[in-house]
């Protein structure tokens, strides 16, 4: 690293996704501007919308302005320069990849869009940028971010759980839309016996303290819905939604080609005046039944991303044993380790060809 005016240039071993399944390892340098933190990557893991990158799931017109671009965007590390008063060498950190154009730019927040001025807040900020979609991801031997985006990781919190942190936090961020409904005694179901499912699921439990009698988990596979121990369960395919009781809130956690039948079944079971959340994420358009969300004047609530906030209050609860252990069942029996080109491109491979239900952690060896 060498001293400049007034900033610092790092360089980076960078794996770039040039066209789908074609990987390159270059170098390049980067500016470290006053407020900023150079992060080496430690664990990462791989997302459905990485594989989509990847494997060219994503619309053409999308790959071509996105493209090249380094992956991944769930992660954690440890600084190794800082340009911050705030946080120093050593540190373990989250590395949160939503970063709003205020700290990009070091402006005010009020000086940046309407969303950060208000609702709905950072996350949608009109001159953000995320790892992995809009700017280079974490795949990389160094990482330049805002030192905000760098969130320590409190005692107590292993690093193979606080790697989980973004996915729990978008969970949170979607649920905290409905706080309210939730404090006041709402009852819950999920749609979604995947990954998103499970953390959405894990949150709802652990964090704002649902139990059996509120939180139902809707899924296709008994052996996946026979993991959300802490929650009830029913097969999708068996369930009678025509005499169910119904529910106040549901959140449709499935995306890809199951995104119509359980949003459609979703408005089913809600009861009048209830409310829908989607997370699933599709690349198509998705027909609904808009009579039924007319005639019972549910509410459609869209959520993405999560804020620095939202990380803050999930590592937070992740010092708990309990949420740590329903964690746990969703990490792979061994990380794997990256330490070439080859090595990251096998994991994506083996990850696309073989979508289980555990998350791929990659563990860096720069």
């Amino acid at each position: 690293m060498k001293a400049e005016a007034s900033t610092y240039t790092v360089g980076s071993r960078n794996y770039r996704l040039l066209r789908p399944r074609e990987l390159t390892d270059v170098v390049l340098e980067r500016d470290v501007r006053e407020g900023e933190v150079v992060v080496e990557p430690t664990l990462a893991s791989i997302c459905h919308a990485d594989l989509r990158y990847y494997t060219g799931q994503r619309r053409a017109e999308a790959l071509a302005r996105k493209l090249p671009l380094t992956l991944i965007h769930e992660g954690i590390g440890r600084i190794v320069s800082s340009r911050s008063a705030e946080i120093g060498p050593g540190a373990r950190v989250t590395i949160v990849p939503n970063i709003p154009g205020f700290l990009r730019d070091r402006v005010p927040p009020e000086q940046c869009c309407p969303a950060c001025r208000g609702e709905p807040g950072e996350n949608y900020c009109h001159n953000g940028r995320f790892l992995g979609s809009s700017m280079d991801g974490i795949a990389q031997h160094r990482l330049v971010v805002p030192a905000e985006c760098a969130l320590p990781i409190p005692d107590g919190v292993p690093d193979e759980i606080a790697v989980l942190a973004e996915l729990c936090s978008v969970s949170y961020r979607a649920i905290s839309g409905v706080r309210d409904r939730i404090d006041a005694g709402a009852s819950v179901a999920v749609f979604g016996d995947g990954p998103v499912g499970y953390f959405t699921a894990a949150v709802l439990h652990h964090v704002f303290g649902l139990q059996r009698d509120r939180l139902l988990v809707f899924g296709a596979i008994a052996d996946k819905l026979g993991q959300f121990e802490f929650a009830s369960r029913a097969l999708v395919h068996d369930y009678d939604f025509a005499s169910a009781d119904g529910t106040d809130i549901a959140i449709e956690c499935t995306g890809g080609r199951f995104s119509e039948s359980a949003i459609n079944q979703a408005i089913d079971l809600l009861k009048p005046g209830g409310a829908l959340i989607l997370m699933g994420v599709t690349e198509e358009r998705v027909p609904i039944n808009t009579r039924d969300v007319l005639e019972k004047g549910a509410t459609l609530l869209g959520s993405s991303r999560s804020s620095r906030s939202d990380f803050a209050a999930v590592l937070q609860a992740m010092k708990a044993p309990a949420f740590q252990q329903t964690l746990r069942r969703i990490l792979p029996d061994r990380l794997t380790p990256v330490r070439s080109v080859e090595d990251y491109r096998a994991a994506l491979e083996e990850t696309a060809e073989h979508r289980g239900w555990k998350k791929t952690v990659m563990q860096f060896h720069w």
